[in-house]
């Protein structure tokens, strides 16, 4: 396909997706390639506008930070093993929006593993739940009791006294102390 008719495939679709010019510029000034892996990307996955705009904004980004083109980003092979993986379109949209905020924001997505794992390491019994805060947007944990009796109540909070130690230290390391 020649440089004008994939521009014309990409402006049928930011008409379709009633993308903004601004954005729709951001994706015509991309070399060829990537405009034609973002084009592929977004019809396989049926990027919804707000997607596209996200995936553009991020990709955008991550290009600039690393000093790459856009489609070296998408040719990865872990975004390429969401674009054509199983799953439905909605959710390997999804997964890929995430993992493009994974290779954007690399040090946040290894402190939401650490606190993943502090989370694990607590073994807390059932009944009790941990919720961490969006994309670290916040220094607050959630934590949830689910109980049916007296007993149990009694039960799940000796649990959490005991991993008061460990539920501390997940507080600490959101408050930015490790």
């Amino acid at each position: 396909m020649n440089a004008e008719e994939l521009d014309a495939q990409i402006q049928t679709l930011a008409a379709e997706r009633r993308l903004s010019a601004s954005h729709l510029a951001r994706w015509l000034v991309m070399d060829p390639a990537s405009r034609a892996a973002l084009l592929g990307i977004a019809r396989a996955l049926r990027l919804r506008t707000g997607q596209l705009v996200t995936a553009l904004e991020t990709l955008d980004e991550i290009a600039v930070r690393e000093h790459v083109a856009v489609a070296a980003v998408l040719e990865r092979p872990e975004i390429r093993r969401i674009v054509n993986g199983p799953g439905s379109a909605p959710s390997r949209a999804s997964a890929l929006l995430q993992a493009l905020r994974t290779l954007r924001y690399p040090l946040l997505a290894k402190m939401q593993d650490e606190l993943r794992a502090e989370v694990s390491a607590l073994k807390l019994p059932r009944g009790i739940s941990i919720d961490l805060p969006k994309d670290l947007g916040s220094d607050e944990v959630t934590v949830s009791v689910r109980v049916r009796s007296g007993a149990e109540l009694a039960r799940l909070v000796e649990a959490l006294d005991r991993s008061r130690p460990g539920l501390t230290r997940i507080i600490e390391m959101l408050g930015g102390r490790k």
